[in-house]
């Protein structure tokens, strides 16, 4: 009996694509805990929960992979008007950043030294902020409704803004301090994320289920791509020649050959909404079972793919070789922003 129930489990995981072992450190920030988990990649297991301010949703981790800043971006009633400033290492938060009249801090980048770039949705702002001095060295209008997430090309000085309530990217010069032009890209501009070599700028359309691919020199739209339902982040994996969106309604990740301007597949995350997604609490309770992926982590030197699914409670692992599910990390309630540090914290 012993010998059957063997060759049977051999058999029924014989297909299953082994995990890569990754290694270094993956932040998950928990929105309705306001959490920030450490997750040891090694173990796979969560080795520290560190409060934040109220709703984290998005995180930058400095270069050397030492410090995270938390951009809290508040509750429906109460919109929030800080950084937390965590010591990955240590597993400890370091100090609060008062954003003063700024509200709502969402997407944020590293820029150099102790410098971060965030937006401020209620500002309709960018702010430069040095994190050491907490303090606020610059704020450049993007005068666009719901300015949400940013990226960055250094080579240019330039900061790319995607604005969901304008449908638009604003681009700004960070060296000079002011907006550049802005750029219609579909309604529910949201996600974004830039190439490798700074030339284009991929936004997700979440209320038009499109992407728009951006060329950075000419600053047009050269392409729309549909993609349904709900585009809500994008990703270009390492190397560059495939995109990761996230679509929130639909409950899949689509994965777009970045060259041909086409999507390849699709990966459901095979999980339903857990039953504490229905509370009013959450931003995202009217897509019904989807888990609600929303957040995705992909870094040089890492094997996998990682998917917050914001209403299922947990982070999907995807192989980027086979494109298979190959693993469910758990941290806290209502995971969105991801980060990554190459340091362990075991």
């Amino acid at each position: 009996m012993k010998l059957i129930i063997t060759t049977f489990f051999i058999l029924l995981f014989a297909n299953v694509p082994v995990a890569a072992n990754d290694s270094g450190t993956l932040l998950v920030l928990n929105k309705s805990d306001n959490t920030v988990s450490l997750i040891d990649l090694a173990s796979k297991k969560s080795v520290a929960t560190i409060p934040t301010g109220f709703g984290p949703h998005e995180v930058a981790v400095s270069p050397n992979g030492k410090l995270a800043v938390i951009a809290n971006y508040g509750t429906g009633q109460q919109p929030g008007s800080t950084l937390t400033v965590i010591d990955i290492a240590a597993k400890k938060q370091l100090r609060t950043v008062d954003l003063g009249e700024y509200r709502r801090p969402h997407g944020i980048t590293w820029l150099r030294g102790n410098e971060v770039a965030v937006t401020a949705e209620g500002s309709k702002a960018l702010l430069v902020v040095d994190i050491k001095a907490a303090k606020v060295l610059a704020a450049i209008a993007t005068d666009q409704n719901v300015s949400h997430m940013v990226v960055v090309s250094p080579k240019h000085q330039r900061a790319f803004v995607a604005n969901i309530g304008s449908g638009s990217v604003t681009v700004l010069d960070l060296k000079e301090k002011k907006r550049i032009s802005d750029i219609q890209t579909g309604a529910g501009a949201e996600g974004i994320d830039i190439s490798k070599d700074e030339k284009e700028v991929w936004v997700t359309n979440r209320a038009a289920n499109t992407v728009s691919v951006i060329d950075v020199v000419s600053l047009k739209v050269t392409n729309s791509i549909e993609s349904k339902d709900f585009p809500i982040r994008v990703k270009f994996i390492p190397g560059g020649k495939h995109v990761l969106v996230s679509n929130a309604r639909s409950g899949d990740v689509a994965v777009f050959d970045a060259a041909a301007r086409k999507e390849i597949r699709r990966i459901p995350m095979q999980v339903k909404a857990s039953e504490a997604s229905n509370s009013s609490g959450r931003i995202f309770n009217q897509f019904g079972q989807s888990p609600v992926p929303v957040g995705i982590l992909v870094a040089p030197g890492l094997d996998h793919a990682f998917v917050a699914n914001t209403n299922a409670d947990i982070v999907t692992v995807i192989n980027l070789k086979t494109w298979e599910i190959v693993d469910r990390l758990t941290a806290g309630k209502e995971p969105d922003g991801l980060g990554y540090s190459r340091l362990s914290t075991k």
